[in-house]
């Protein structure tokens, strides 16, 4: 048990936490009135090139030559999840895309559902594109929890280690976790509770030991080519336990975050939507040749 004084402190930095999640949803989500309204529409990559990523008429730098693809986890969108990490690297000089995928018919706004096999096939479609507009031989990838695991895949078996310079995942499910563990992400996406009761199949391919996840690591976590930072926390309750996340292999960086700023007390969708400290060590991993210390500073940089 941890001391009364520490575990005040904890809970006083989980109600703030829990604040901020609070505020991003009532900026993110459409209130109740709007999405009854028939102009309530899903976000489209019209709403995030108005924000300054999704823009292909981008060209990279030569300060930042690839491209960078965010990936979305279980349930999430190409807007909603990058609503905070998109403009953060848009405004250090990147040209930032997201797509949508493992849609499910009849289910909007809710994705990463399908299987995960085709939703690498998506990204494979995806990738293509952008390095088509930009002009870029290879991407980054980047991408949260499922989102984090998927591109793994079009590594492996799609072709994607010729195309891509580096894989970031934040609270990836890399060896999978268990069904329970994936429905604690429910109470962060109101009205989905339901789809668990019909057809989910990346659910299913994201439990410890499925044949999606025994076929994805056999052979070894990583392809030649590719560098890969993995970036977790300790209190992810999502995908557990949390050293699961972590790859093995050459040109892995494993990342914990507690071990660069023991205050931050992020769990597995904080991490990847609001979290700057991971932020900052997201851009260090894009651009390791300016890498700068990440702090519990770092979420004001």
């Amino acid at each position: 048990m941890l001391p009364r004084t520490r575990a005040s402190r904890v809970l006083r930095a989980r109600r703030t936490l829990a604040a901020l999640l609070l505020a991003v949803a009532a900026v993110a989500t459409p209130t109740a009135a709007a999405a009854a309204t028939p102009t309530a529409t899903a976000p489209t990559a019209a709403t995030a090139t108005s924000r300054g990523w999704n823009d292909y008429s981008c060209k990279p730098s030569t300060a930042h030559p690839r491209p960078v693809v965010l990936v979305h986890g279980t349930f999430g969108n190409s807007i909603d999840n990058w609503l905070a990490l998109a403009p953060y690297l848009v405004n250090r000089g990147y040209c930032v895309y997201s797509l949508d995928y493992g849609q499910l018919p009849g289910v909007p706004l809710f994705n990463g559902l399908g299987p995960i096999d085709k939703s690498a096939g998506q990204l494979a479609v995806f990738v293509d594109k952008v390095l088509a507009a930009t002009g870029a031989s290879e991407a980054d990838l980047v991408g949260h929890s499922q989102g984090g695991m998927m591109p793994n895949y079009y590594l492996k078996f799609l072709g994607g280690a010729a195309k891509v310079n580096a894989l970031i995942g934040i609270a990836p499910d890399n060896h999978g976790t268990t069904l329970l563990g994936l429905t604690k992400l429910l109470p962060y996406f109101p009205g989905v509770e339901h789809l668990l009761n019909t057809n989910t199949p990346a659910l299913a391919d994201q439990v410890a030991g499925s044949p999606f996840l025994s076929k994805l690591n056999a052979g070894g976590d990583t392809v030649p080519g590719v560098r890969y930072t993995v970036i977790a926390t300790r209190y992810d309750e999502v995908v557990t336990p949390y050293r699961t996340q972590f790859l093995d292999g050459p040109n892995v960086r494993n990342v914990l975050l507690q071990d660069l700023c023991p205050l931050d007390v992020s769990g597995h969708v904080a991490i990847g939507t609001i979290d700057r400290i991971a932020y900052h060590e997201v851009a260090n991993a894009l651009d390791p040749a300016r890498a700068t210390p990440t702090t519990c500073a770092s979420v004001i940089g």
